[in-house]
C-alpha cells in the first residue's frame, strides 16, 4: 500500500506510547522495589535534574499524572475560597477541562485574547475592574493569571511578553501559573526566547508536560519557591492525585531530562509542522493564525474535510461559516518523515 493510502495520525501529540530512552527505563528499573507516592530515589533524582535545567535548586517538583489534574490541584491549592483565576478566552481551563476548575470551586475569569494570547494590558483591566467594582465585595477577586507555553492556539509568548505579565502580577499580588503541557515544543521551535530558567523565575508555578512530550503519562509540576504550597503531599493525596507507584513519573522524567532530551525532543514535530504549514500555505487554504510551534491551524471547505477523513486523523475546532470548518494538525515528537511526506503528496493531490 503506498503510504499516502494509509491512515495518518495527526489528531493530537499524545496519540503515540513513549519515547524509546523513556521505555528503556522503565524495563531497566521494572524489577525493583521502592517505596511509593514518590518518596524514591528515582523522582528525587529527576527532582534534582529538573531543578538544575530550570536554575532554582532550592525549589520543589511534584509528578503528576495528567495535565487537568495539575492544573485542578495548583489552582485549587494556591487560591483563597473566594479568588478565581484570569484566563484567556480560549484558554484550556476556560474551554477544554469539563469546568474542572469551577467544580473545585473557583471561576475562571475569561479575558479577551489575540492569538491565544493574554496581554499585559488585558491582565491590568480584569484586575482594575474588579478593585474599581462598588459591588466588589459580592464579586470574585482575581488571585491567579493562568496562562499556556505554547497557547491553546500553538502560538508563543515572548520573554518581554511574559516578563510584563509577570510584573503585573506580582505588583498586584496575584499568582502566575503557566500551564506546560506541550513546552517541549515551545523549547524546539527556533522562535522562542523563553527558557526553562526564565519560567522559574518568572512564575510562582509551572508544570513541564510528559504526556505530549515523550512521556507515557505524567506531568513535572515546579515550584520554584520551596513551601509555597505547605503539606501538598496531603493535598495531593486529597485529590486523588498522587500515584501509589510513584517512581514510574520519576523514572520518566529522569530519562527525559538525561543529558538534555527534553530539550530537544520536540525538533521533528517543529520541522514537520513547519513543512506541512509552508505546504498548505503554497496551496492557497487559509491559515488564521500563525503557529511557530507543533499545531497547524487551517480552514478548510466542509465538502474537501469529507474526502480527507477517509485518510487523515485531525481535531476538530471550530465552524468557521457554515460551509467551512477550522481543524488542527498536531505533529509530535513520534512524527516521522514517512509520515510528513505522505501528507506532503495527500495535500498534492
Amino acid at each position: 500500500m503506498e503510504p499516502y493510502k494509509e491512515k495518518l495520525h495527526f489528531a493530537s501529540d499524545y496519540m503515540a506510547g513513549a519515547h524509546p530512552k523513556v521505555l528503556e527505563a522503565l524495563v531497566r528499573t521494572n524489577d525493583l522495589s521502592t517505596p511509593g507516592y514518590g518518596e524514591d530515589l528515582f523522582c528525587r533524582s529527576a527532582e534534582k535534574q529538573i531543578l538544575e535545567a530550570c536554575g532554582c535548586p532550592e525549589g520543589e517538583v511534584h509528578f503528576l499524572m495528567g495535565g487537568t489534574q495539575t492544573n485542578a490541584v495548583v489552582i485549587d491549592a494556591l487560591l483563597l475560597s473566594y479568588q478565581g483565576v484570569i484566563a484567556a478566552e480560549t484558554g484550556h481551563v476556560s474551554v477544554h477541562e469539563a469546568g474542572a476548575i469551577e467544580y473545585g470551586g473557583h471561576k475562571v475569569l475569561c479575558v479577551p485574547q489575540e492569538a491565544g494570547k493574554l496581554s499585559a494590558e488585558s491582565v491590568r483591566r480584569e484586575i482594575r475592574a474588579y478593585r474599581e467594582d462598588a459591588n466588589r465585595e459580592h464579586m470574585v477577586m482575581p488571585g491567579m493569571v493562568y496562562l499556556s507555553q505554547p497557547t491553546e492556539y500553538g502560538t508563543l509568548y515572548s520573554l518581554a511578553e511574559l516578563t510584563e505579565i509577570s510584573t503585573v502580577c506580582h505588583e498586584n499580588g496575584l499568582y502566575l501559573y503557566i500551564d506546560g503541557a506541550r513546552l517541549a515544543y515551545a523549547l524546539a521551535a527556533p522562535e522562542n526566547d523563553v527558557t526553562l530558567r526564565d519560567l522559574a523565575a518568572l512564575s510562582d508555578a509551572f508544570y513541564i508536560g510528559g504526556t505530549k512530550c515523550g512521556a507515557l503519562f505524567g506531568e513535572a509540576l515546579v515550584l520554584p519557591k520551596k513551601n509555597l504550597i505547605p503539606h501538598f503531599f496531603s493535598i495531593l493525596k486529597q485529590h486523588g492525585a498522587l500515584l501509589a507507584k510513584g517512581r514510574l513519573l520519576g523514572v520518566q522524567f529522569g530519562a527525559l531530562f538525561e543529558d538534555g532530551l527534553y530539550e530537544r525532543i520536540g525538533v521533528p514535530a517543529i520541522c514537520s509542522a513547519r513543512r506541512i504549514r509552508e505546504k498548505l500555505e503554497e496551496r492557497g487554504y487559509s491559515i488564521p493564525f500563525r503557529s511557530f510551534t507543533n499545531q497547524i491551524f487551517v480552514v478548510l471547505e466542509d465538502r474537501l474535510l469529507q474526502q480527507l477523513v477517509a485518510r487523515v486523523e485531525y481535531g476538530f475546532m471550530e465552524k468557521a461559516d457554515e460551509t467551512h470548518t477550522m481543524i488542527r494538525l498536531a505533529t509530535a515528537w513520534s512524527t516521522t518523515e514517512e509520515q510528513t511526506r505522505a501528507f506532503l503528496r495527500l495535500l498534492d493531490r
